[in-house]
């Protein structure tokens, strides 16, 4: 029997795997894309005109495909087929991807597709279509081949729901010259309303435990349009932190995770097949989230996970000598072989790793002051450095969010060593890494950081940028000759319609320098840019 390509592409739909037609191959006189991809029809009466209530989404971008997602609101608890198509122009006159997805309660009428056959670095829109109604336009990049003048990244963390509105996912999606957002982790929050923040009311109220808990969140989030309008624009490569399980969590438990709250192991799991259902990823079998990306021959984008894969527990007591101890992990074994792996393996001019806690020692009064981030875990940082160092790995760049503060400094195995690191020149400094203030979740009280900051600069002399107050994004700016972080900081998260984000500072690392360095500005946003999706 022969089979339609129609027919092989909608049969393909069901396992969610798309393979886009060359543009030449879909241009029909008709606008539609012609004979070779299906069209939708409909001719009943149209669903709820919150169909597509939570938006559209894109993420984790190929030289040759991305994953599509969205979810549909039927007010029905019985199986939807969605339908998707995929263009090189925003009116849809070119069309290179079409098909249907089969979606039920069992996901959550969640869609999500992997749609594979594009050109690398090219600009797509894309939009679903289910019961007669039509979703948002969304507006996604595949990942660059070969030689690469220039990339953009746009780094966020930290989005509490309940502490204020989100003005920097606003603010980046007005710029669009961006390849990528980067989400290194929180970007929801399980705590209850009142419980942490009071600016807006959590759904549900109660802290999150369930799988209609976890669900009923990530629902009230993706109806934000701030977060909406980030998502239209731009793929985004996440990674979880903490609270998109539970506070302070590793891989055995969480801090915030009670005996009276049920099996922690459960628990995990429906977090991470909720973050699976409502996120962009490109699942793994094994459900890990570390993977990487090239982008082109400019980046290798390596992203950890120092949460919940391989963490021990988190030892609160900064003077512990077991904090040092060479048995404690924090990645994991795996995960950081493999890690080790992408570092040695890579080519590419830069090695960017995205993860979720502070690299770089921060001390106050002689101690580590975050036991939860690497200092809590020191022979997992020797080992990486001394990857580093053996290997003579230069530019390497990590990129950091959870802290909820503003953070540039160079990489050193012992900042406070004169004879190891020159605060001045960077000798001795391994790499460098850029951390991303909080979109909404807060720092150190005013008055508190006006104490703590001297203390910082004293005792951290490897430290190059820090506040501990404001809230905002980072843009990343990469050139083969340097990487820039510029930060820009929101002025009210509290104020609905204080949208203003000022700039705050830049650092950045020249090609083999592995030293931050001030700039007196933000690298200047190209002027030629794909136009964005329609608002």
């Amino acid at each position: 029997m022969s089979i339609t390509r129609r027919e092989l592409l909608r049969r393909a739909s069901w396992l969610g795997v798309f393979t886009a037609l060359p543009a030449t191959a879909c241009s029909g006189s008709d606008g539609t894309g012609g004979e070779d991809l299906p069209v939708y029809a409909f001719d009943g009466t149209p669903g709820p005109e919150t169909m597509f209530e939570h938006g559209v989404a894109s993420g984790d971008p190929l030289a040759d495909a991305v994953i599509l997602w969205t979810r549909v609101s039927t007010g029905s608890s019985d199986p939807q087929e969605v339908f998707f198509e995929m263009a090189t122009d925003a009116a849809f006159e070119n069309r290179v991807a079409a098909g249907f997805f089969a979606t039920d309660a069992e996901r959550d009428f969640t869609v999500k597709m992997d749609v594979d056959g594009l050109e690398p670095g090219t600009t797509y829109y894309y939009r679903f279509k289910a019961v007669g109604r039509t979703s948002a336009v969304g507006r996604t990049r595949t990942a660059p081949a070969g030689s690469v003048d220039r990339l953009r990244f746009g780094v966020v963390s930290c989005s509490s729901y309940p502490h204020g509105y989100f003005h920097g996912y606003r603010e980046l999606a007005g710029r669009l010259d961006l390849d990528v957002i980067l989400h290194l982790g929180d970007y929801i929050y399980e705590f209850p309303t009142l419980t942490y923040g009071n600016v807006r009311p959590s759904e549900p109220e109660t802290e999150i435990l369930s799988l209609d808990d976890y669900r009923t969140r990530y629902k009230q989030y993706r109806r934000d349009a701030d977060l909406q309008a980030i998502h239209h624009q731009f793929p985004m490569i996440a990674i979880w932190d903490d609270h998109e399980s539970t506070d302070n969590s590793y891989k055995d438990g969480a801090n915030n995770h009670q005996p009276d709250e049920g099996d922690w192991t459960e628990r995990k799991r429906i977090s991470a097949q909720v973050y699976s259902e409502y996120m962009p990823i490109r699942d793994q079998p094994d459900g890990r989230i570390f993977r990487s990306f090239k982008y082109g021959e400019l980046v290798d984008l390596i992203m950890l996970d120092t949460r919940i894969w391989g963490r021990d527990a988190q030892i609160e007591d900064m003077m512990s000598p077991e904090l040092a101890s060479p048995s404690r992990q924090l990645l994991g074994g795996d995960q950081e072989m493999w890690f080790v792996d992408q570092l040695k393996s890579s080519r590419a001019k830069w090695r960017i790793v995205g993860q979720q806690i502070m690299v770089g020692q921060f001390n106050i009064l002689g101690a580590p002051f975050n036991t939860d981030a690497w200092d809590g875990y020191s022979a997992s940082r020797d080992r990486f450095f001394a990857t580093l160092s053996d290997n003579q790995i230069d530019n390497v760049v990590v990129l950091t969010g959870d802290f909820h503060t503003t953070w540039g400094m160079d990489l050193s195995t012992d900042p406070n060593d004169t004879a190891v690191y020159d605060p001045a020149t960077g000798s001795g400094s391994l790499a460098v890494e850029f951390v991303t203030p909080g979109i909404t979740s807060p720092g150190i009280d005013d008055e508190l950081a006006m104490n703590v900051i001297d203390l910082v600069r004293a005792e951290n002399p490897h430290v190059k940028t820090v506040d501990l107050t404001k809230r905002g994004i980072l843009i990343l700016d990469i050139t083969p000759a340097r990487v820039q972080g510029a930060w820009f900081h929101a002025a009210d998260v509290t104020d609905p319609d204080n949208r203003t984000l000022t700039f705050a500072g830049a650092q950045s690392v020249a090609d083999g320098a592995n030293h931050l360095v001030e700039d007196a500005a933000a690298a200047p946003a190209p002027t030629k840019f794909p136009p964005g999706a329609p608002t």
